[in-house]
């Protein structure tokens, strides 16, 4: 997987702490306090450690080592947190765009020495109660991340990792499959033609389809046009085959190497077993080498530079005749200068967030573009940051005055500073993130630190964040021009900026596909009849190594045995805030108040509900109260960690046709702003702004741009979205909420001359669902602060009562479900869902051409509920699915990036493929899918497997902050879990083979296709398909 690192703020936002004890108080841990007993020059197992430090704000102890023989550094988080994490990293500096550390990161794991078998990666998904395993290559390192909560399986995932990436197989058909390869289009016909091939080359077409990674690519390669940043580290599809094989392998020699290597474990399992299973199964092998892989710093610039780039046009961008971007980036400081990283980053935030910032006022108000560019801010994921700014969906003649407007506000940003207000809302906004606990922190933690370790700074320096911010005070204390300073330095006087401009051209997609072929062409014409021969056996045979069974016994594993037998129960208490329900849950949340409200939308008319995922995105930025929309920002970062409303659509889990639709409202704060927190959703709902439209065209341009520049990295969630519309009313609505439907919708409203209109259609929304009558909330807090939060809910309830109204549900069938299923008291508070009994299910088949490479493909069947006693086989049948049958025909064999089956809540089975080179194909591969499981051609251990891979998924941890949301939002009660809990366990291979039969089989189901891809002319002749 690809991946570009965030900013420091942004990492930071993941920083949020997970604890699993049932203590309530946060304190120092066992896990902790226990790792304190380490000394600086101890030798354990090989290593020595060189620093112990308590970090008391993420109540854990950081042990920094290095390895004796080989220098490999080591740092241990000790923490209690039972999600225990390793990672292992390697800096990976190419300076070509072969993507060779891309390829390579794919290829180590498809087998090494102690585990030979083909792809052990993908195989322990379904071996192993893992919350996390993956890999990602960045601009200048490549990282091996897992996490889990079973010790077992932790030392079985890094055997499996530490052998994958220290001794791998490298075997020349596995960099054919994973990198790029010479084929006949159809393998098995020496007469086809010869066609590029390989799972990354169709990674990376698909990833340059979008203009926004085109652009974000170019800047980096040409603002750091010197060594290794110049070049595409995830591969450039045209230079990919230049890349060889034995290039390959000696790019791994060189940078896989312990002497170039950073290991990181956290959580609560003891350190002396990671070391002396590393130790013993790797590192004792290796002596010491000089790596060389360092990056020199980027020579200044004596004077800023100019440059210009095109794209393909966007058919769904807000305004087709205003695609050009526009952004002007600036080389800053070097990364491993924590306090200066820490500074830039917060002032970044303080130049560009929200609508007080300055550039927001100066670029994003008067409507020259429609968002600002796609890179914007700080970049701390080089060896020296960057910080960018500029527009995006603007016209061209509109290029000097963007120019002339940066350099202006940079100038009034030195004159005027920052009010204090604003430099205290972001210093809050870090106190919310070292409160909130998320589940997923030891992999946050890695991440945050990977980018400065990686060029050799102090990680233990970046975890003491308090400490820097107590410093950042007293620095702005002792000069109170600090910041304007840095300004000045940084971008009034610096030399070394690139101003890059993009703009669409219409043959782009032509050109690149031309380029494609010359180079194919250049390919094929050096080819002797001899190679052609080769070539097509070469591809007969890694087709039959694709097709060939695995034996994957080398593999540890865990087993079903392993599982625990019982879930853990979350208690909630349920109750009422002037006549409101409530469901209070009582969890660890360390000084953090948890709200969520859900309003119904029965009452609203079918012509406004189109409307409402705007209405969700605009509640909360247009001003409320006494307050402008400004003023309404600063106080919600000033007081809350966000407030937000998301439209939701929430099949039954016992009826297919059922199901509730409402507005889920959501927000968090310290336990200090609770008070602060309802004042705001209270004006919000007595009296949010609907009066300015030039407010809503600012905020609509951008949510179009944002839909549209999402479909690239989604447009498999766009195409099951789809495929699933005409089969369950939920699925209809859902489109309409979330599917290609609104991606159009809003382009059509952002291209309206007159919004009045669509701005009239607020107050009335406003009207159904800000309404207490239809409205349940939910309180997770502290035991000692929950009387205080649920005081404040009660006043916050008084205070909208004036909006209590009784309205008529549009819809007659109205199903009532208990919000408390255990209560013996009838009738109690209740979800009020909606019947379409007459809704009945049809064939659609969907065909979206898109400017894109590579294609995103789903089918969806509807099949049963939650309750049902066949849905537990389904789930597993659709891991087992995916992992025994459909990853080796779609991803091995068809080249796309990933693809799989699913089970979902409304009882829809959707398959989907992700970037993929095929479309009818993979429809033909679902099919065969279903057929391979109906012919029972698998074995007990492949069900077991699969039962791990989706126990890992139900079992995976869940932050105290989302504690009872699945009862909240869903009315799925721990009772309703623990029964289908059983039903997984009890799934044999007969009833797998059975429910295929019953459910998928042609003529036993109900279907639904959508495609989203390149122009397709089969598809277009066939009368069956409706191209959008």
């Amino acid at each position: 997987m690809l991946r570009r690192a965030n900013t420091a703020l942004q990492k930071l936002r993941c920083l949020s702490l997970q604890r699993q004890q049932p203590t309530w108080r946060l304190k120092s841990t066992a896990a902790g306090e226990k790792a304190l007993l380490y000394r600086p020059g101890q030798s354990i197992h090989g290593f020595t450690v060189k620093e112990v430090a308590a970090v008391p704000d993420l109540f854990l102890t950081a042990v920094k080592l290095t390895h004796d023989r080989t220098g490999a550094q080591y740092l241990h988080a000790a923490r209690d947190d039972s999600n225990n994490l390793f990672s292992v990293q390697f800096r990976t500096t190419p300076m070509d765009s072969t993507g060779v550390p891309h390829i390579l990161e794919h290829t180590v794991l498809c087998g090494s020495e102690r585990f030979p078998c083909r792809d052990p990666f993908f195989k322990m998904l379904n071996r192993s109660l893992s919350t996390f395993m993956n890999a990602f290559t960045a601009s200048d390192y490549t990282m091996y991340p897992f996490s889990t909560q079973n010790a077992k399986d932790f030392q079985n995932l890094l055997s499996v990792y530490l052998d994958a990436v220290f001794f791998p197989c490298l075997r020349e058909q596995d960099f054919w499959q994973e990198g790029w390869r010479l084929e006949n289009e159809n393998p098995t016909d020496p007469n086809t033609p010869l066609v590029f091939k390989g799972v990354v080359f169709n990674e990376m077409k698909g990833a340059f389809s979008d203009s926004e990674r085109v652009y974000a690519q170019q800047l980096q390669n040409k603002l750091f046009p010197d060594h290794t940043y110049s070049v595409v580290s995830g591969g450039e599809p045209l230079n990919i085959p230049d890349l060889t094989w034995e290039q390959l392998r000696c790019f791994h020699n060189t940078h896989y190497h312990p002497s170039n290597a950073r290991f990181f474990t956290y959580g609560d399992l003891p350190l002396e077993q990671h070391l002396q299973q590393i130790e013993d199964e790797a590192l004792s092998r290796f002596q010491r080498t000089n790596p060389n892989t360092e990056v020199p710093p980027q020579p200044q610039w004596t004077s800023p530079r100019e440059d210009h780039v095109t794209c393909g046009p966007d058919a769904l961008a807000p305004d087709p005749a205003n695609q050009n971007t526009l952004c002007i980036s600036y080389l800053l400081g070097d990364i491993t200068d924590a306090f200066e990283s820490f500074t830039l980053s917060l002032l970044s935030s303080l130049m560009i967030s929200g609508p007080n910032s300055p550039f927001y006022k100066a670029l994003i108000e008067p409507k020259i573009g429609t968002d600002f560019s796609s890179v914007v801010g700080y970049d701390g994921s080089t060896r020296q940051a960057s910080f960018s700014v500029g527009l995006q969906g603007m016209a061209e003649q509109d290029m000097e005055r963007v120019k002339q407007i940066i350099s202006q506000t940079i100038d009034d940003i030195i004159m005027d500073g920052f009010e204090e207000e604003m430099i205290e809302a972001q210093l809050h906004k870090i106190e919310v993130q070292m409160k909130h606990q998320s589940t997923s922190f030891g992999l946050s933690l890695a991440s945050y630190i990977a980018s400065s370790w990686n060029h050799d700074g102090d990680p233990v320096e970046l975890l003491r964040i308090s400490e820097t911010v107590s410093r950042f005070r007293q620095t702005l204390k002792e000069n109170p021009r600090f910041l304007q300073d840095k300004v000045k330095h940084y971008f009034k006087e610096n030399t070394h900026r690139l101003t890059l401009s993009m703009s669409p051209d219409a043959a782009y997609m032509e050109n690149q596909t031309r380029a494609e072929e010359d180079k194919l062409q250049l390919k094929i014409q050096a080819l002797s009849d001899g190679d052609r021969q080769n070539i097509y056996e070469k591809g007969l045979k890694l087709l039959a190594a694709q097709s060939e069974p695995q034996d994957a016994s080398c593999l540890p594993a865990l087993k079903v045995s392993d599982i625990q037998p019982s879930m853990a129960f979350t208690p909630v208490e349920m109750g009422s805030a002037g006549g409101v329900p409530v469901q209070y849950c009582e969890q660890p949340t360390n000084g953090m108040v948890y709200f969520r409200a859900m309003c119904s939308l029965n009452s609203l008319p079918d012509d406004l509900k189109p409307y409402v995922p705007l209405f969700c995105s605009v509640i909360t930025k247009m001003g409320c109260g006494p307050l402008d929309y400004r003023q309404q920002a600063q106080q919600m970062e000033l007081k809350t960690g966000g407030m937000s409303v998301s439209p939701q659509v929430i099949p039954d889990s016992a009826q297919l046709d059922i199901y509730e639709q409402g507005v889920e409202l959501s927000s968090c704060c310290l336990d200090r702003n609770l008070p602060d927190m309802f004042h705001l959703w209270s004006h919000i709902f007595n009296r949010p702004h609907f009066d300015d439209e030039e407010r809503l065209r600012v905020l609509l341009t951008m949510s179009a741009q944002e839909l549209a520049n999402g479909i690239s990295y989604s447009g498999h969630m766009y195409a099951m979205t789809r495929a699933g519309r005409s089969l369950s009313p939920a699925g209809e609505l859902q489109e309409v909420f979330g599917g290609m439907e609104q991606v159009k919708l809003m382009k059509r409203m952002a291209e309206m001359p007159d919004l009045s209109q669509v701005l009239r259609s607020l107050p009335r929304i406003k009207k159904h669902i800000l309404n207490p009558e239809n409205m349940r909330c939910a309180l997770n807090a502290t035991p000692q602060k929950m009387p205080d939060a649920a005081a404040q809910l009660e006043h916050f309830v008084s205070e909208v009562a004036g909006n209590w109204k009784e309205r008529r549900a549009v819809r007659t069938h109205i199903v009532e479900r208990p919000l408390d299923p255990s209560a013996s008291r009838e009738p109690g508070p209740s979800r009020k869902l909606v019947s379409e009994p007459n809704f009945r299910p049809c064939q659609m088949k969907t065909f979206f051409p898109l400017p894109f490479p590579v294609n995103f493909v789903s089918e969806c069947i509807l099949t049963v509920p939650f309750t049902h006693q066949d849905y537990a086989s389904l789930c597993i049948l659709a891991r087992m699915m995916t992992a025994k049958f459909l990853h080796g025909e779609i991803r091995e064999k068809g080249g796309a990036y990933g693809g799989g089956a699913r089970m979902g809540g409304g009882g829809l089975f959707t398959f989907y493929s992700y970037r993929d080179p095929h479309a009818v194909q993979t429809l033909s591969a679902f099919r065969k899918g279903v057929d391979w499981v109906r012919s029972g051609r698998f074995s007990r251990q492949d069900v077991d497997e699969a039962k791990l891979s989706v126990f890992s998924a139900v079992d995976s941890p869940v932050a105290p902050s989302d504690k009872g949301m699945g009862r909240f939002l869903s009315g799925l009660t721990d009772d309703m879990k623990q029964k289908h809990r059983e039903r997984l366990f009890a799934v044999t291979e007969h009833s797998l083979v059975d429910v295929a039969g019953r459910y998928l089989a042609l003529g036993h189901r109900t279907s639904g296709f959508a495609i989203l891809g390149p122009e397709n002319e089969a598809i277009k002749k066939d009368p069956s398909w409706v191209v959008k």
